[in-house]
């Protein structure tokens, strides 16, 4: 009985918390910008080209039972 009641409690209070929450952010002042400038550093990382192989292996299984989309068939 003591779980179903925290339960209660616990659900009504997280209902009650998150309209307070959402209430405020509607309901607030707009919030200003800081005074001083914020200064960022970008970085732009060189261009990488990515090249994958498929596994030899599991494409000659494929071929030798006959099943070509099929992926990995144990027989």
């Amino acid at each position: 009985m003591t779980e179903r009641i925290f339960s209660a409690v616990l659900t009504f209070m997280l209902l009650a918390g998150g309209t307070f929450a959402v209430g405020s952010e509607l309901l607030g002042g707009t919030r200003t910008a800081p005074s001083k400038a914020v200064q960022a550093t970008a970085v732009e990382l060189p261009k990488v080209e990515i090249t994958g192989h498929r596994a030899a292996a599991l494409v000659a299984l494929n071929d030798a039972i006959g099943h070509h989309d099929a992926g990995i068939c144990v027989e």
